[in-house]
């Protein structure tokens, strides 16, 4: 015993410290994940800025790459009325551009004065148009801006475009193709919120200018060419947070703008805008408190996760440590089958030894000794032959290796002769039965005898001398014969009722004193149910208890 109580420590102590183990891994786990879900955030942080500056510049590329070039489908002949038009569609679609001036351009070999000239060739603005905003926004006004008191700047950006032009028509070879980015290099000037577009001459067109440059010869017509620059405001670029769980604040700001925020719970970060707008750049900040809940949004699923693992972890160990502690009660049972086992076996055996030895060691026995002790072997024999068929039966029905052998039975007669029976073996048992309105019935009547047996059994074996009485009563009930066995006994705590039926299991008390190896009621049940009926039990310590065998019921 001191060995199975140290036994019993050992495995409360392992499993202390699996259970220790395994919430220590949990919240290990978990505290791995949020960190990794973390420093996953702040990765991210750094790196979907791209994606916010991509859509908030798609519609300065969409400008820059389509509406631009439009202008090229004039070929030069844009007079005030369709460029207050192309001005007027701009604006409507374009919030980040605040003003267009348009450089109504001739091209000739004139000798103008305060024209751009090389050799022979002219390039002189006859009119410059200056268009804004009103107040509203959508409507254009426009100015026209003598070619004589035109700001500095604005000439500036003429001469800067003739001149691209001027060395361009001077290179020009028309058996090689322009590729696309030439086109950019030639007749597009982007500075600083600013971007100068020159529409694209047809080839033709090329070679006249080339001549015109190159040959002296007599006035040449006057061409037309467009020249159109616009003026940009990046703090009227729309903002697109495509992920407003990561960036709480986004601003355009130049690209010298120093944060002066040092609160280190502020992460914050850069991007450089690109094209007229590289002077400026969208800053990103967002404070701990925001990431934190899209951190405790992405970390919903993966600590789901976790404990659904954990969760499977610690059912598998629970089964386990069921399995295990089934096996120990098991073990348990069957240990203390053993030892009731060999005690029911040790004391026939004893007494057959004892009247054996007796009857060989005395040199003559008398009627009345040879009749005693063979009454006494007869006896003991019949306790050791009842043992094992009880063990082999319950083995069989275990393993359904028998069948019913249903006849009909005198219901009457068959419970008189179990009465008798029991009454020569037990003179002072006292039994009652009644059978009401049933007179027959179709059962096996070999399995239903040994019900009878284990429960008239149980009866007298745990009844006082006093109360060892027993009432049978039979009836029929929705289909089914009942009998109930109502004994005057010890009665059974209301925890060992279901225990009761297992095998090899014994109540420990006092009473319980009869060598029992536990094989009876669980044996009773056992044929039961394999007789398709049910046996249930009511019991009270110190008043008795009462048995109810439920079976079908033919005729």
């Amino acid at each position: 015993m001191p060995k199975a109580r140290f036994q019993y420590r050992r495995n409360s102590a392992l499993n202390v410290i699996f259970l220790l183990l395994i919430t220590l891994s949990f919240i290990g786990a978990m505290f791995l994940a949020h960190r990794l879900t973390d420093k996953y955030v702040e990765n991210e942080f750094n790196q979907r800025k791209i994606d916010v500056l991509e859509e908030t510049l798609k519609p300065y590329n969409e400008f820059f790459q389509k509406k631009v070039p439009e202008i090229s489908f004039y070929q030069g002949y844009l007079d005030s009325s369709s460029s207050l038009k192309y001005a007027d569609s701009v604006f409507q679609e374009y919030t980040f551009v605040k003003g267009v001036e348009f450089y109504d351009t001739e091209i000739s070999n004139h000798p103008i004065q305060k024209a751009f000239r090389i050799n022979h060739f002219s390039m002189n603005p006859k009119a410059v148009y200056d268009y804004k905003r009103n107040k509203q926004g959508s409507a254009v006004s426009s100015q026209r801006k003598k070619t004589t008191n035109t700001a500095s700047s604005t000439m500036e950006e003429f001469n800067h475009m003739a001149v691209k032009f001027a060395l361009y028509i001077e290179s020009v070879d028309s058996e090689k193709p322009l590729q696309s980015a030439d086109f950019i290099s030639i007749f597009y000037h982007v500075t600083h919120n600013r971007i100068t577009y020159m529409n694209i001459p047809r080839d033709e067109d090329m070679q006249t200018f080339k001549a015109l440059m190159l040959k002296e010869q007599a006035l040449s017509p006057v061409f037309q060419q467009d020249i159109v620059s616009f003026i940009l405001d990046p703090e009227k670029l729309i903002i697109k947070n495509t992920n407003k769980e990561l960036y709480q604040y986004i601003h355009i700001t130049p690209i010298v703008y120093e944060s002066l925020i040092t609160d280190p719970d502020i992460l914050s970060t850069d991007l450089p805008l690109t094209g007229a707008f590289a002077d400026y750049k969208l800053h990103f900040s967002s404070s701990r408190s925001h990431l934190n809940k899209e951190i405790n949004h992405r970390l919903i699923p993966v600590a789901f996760a976790i404990v659904l693992i954990f969760s499977v972890l610690l059912f598998i160990a629970y089964l386990i440590y069921s399995n295990l502690n089934v096996n120990r009660k098991m073990f348990s049972l069957q240990y203390n089958f053993i030892n009731n086992l060999t005690h029911e076996f040790k004391t026939p055996v004893s007494v057959i030894k004892i009247a054996g030895n007796n009857i060989k060691s005395a040199k003559e026995l008398s009627d009345r000794e040879r009749f005693h002790y063979g009454k006494i072997l007869d006896e003991e024999a019949d306790k050791l032959n009842d043992l094992m068929n009880k063990l082999l039966s319950f083995t069989q029905i275990e393993n359904h290796s028998i069948t019913i052998k249903k006849e009909k039975i005198d219901l009457l007669v068959f419970i008189q002769n179990m009465v008798d029976a029991y009454q020569i073996k037990y003179p002072d048992f006292k039994i009652t039965h009644s059978t009401g309105s049933v007179t027959s019935f179709k059962t096996d009547p070999v399995l239903l005898s040994s019900i009878f047996q284990n429960l008239m059994d149980n009866a007298y074996k745990y009844s006082l001398p006093q109360k060892k009485v027993l009432n049978i009563k039979v009836y029929l009930e929705k289909g089914n014969i009942v009998f109930k066995f109502i004994d005057q006994g010890i009665g059974i705590a209301k925890a060992e009722s279901e225990n009761v039926f297992k095998k090899f299991y014994r109540i420990q008390s006092q009473y319980n004193q009869q060598g029992s190896v536990g094989l009876g009621l669980a044996f009773c049940k056992e044929l039961v149910n394999f007789m398709s009926g049910s046996i249930a039990l009511k019991s009270k310590q110190g008043e008795g208890s009462e048995f109810t065998v439920v079976l079908p019921f033919e005729l």
